[in-house]
């Protein structure tokens, strides 16, 4: 049932979630010493935050991938 696009989308998906944890993570962590009023950490860091954004727009790509593909299915 499934075709080559469908699963291309749920890739899209599944990597798009894995990016968005890694990036939420490093936004935890980047932000936890500007709280506790520690050294903040290197740039390199904050760089790491948007991986957020980026997986959440790989993810979003991955839907409308497999949106397009049901609607090919559904009319032929």
């Amino acid at each position: 049932m499934s075709s080559q696009s469908a699963d291309r989308g749920d890739a899209y998906v599944r990597v798009g979630a894995v990016v968005f944890g890694v990036g939420a993570l490093a936004t935890l962590v980047t932000f936890v010493p500007l709280f506790l009023h520690l050294t903040p950490l290197p740039t390199a860091a904050y760089w790491l935050s948007m991986l957020m954004p980026a997986g959440f727009l790989l993810a979003l790509a991955g839907l409308f991938v497999n949106a397009r593909a049901q609607r090919r299915r559904m009319q032929s």
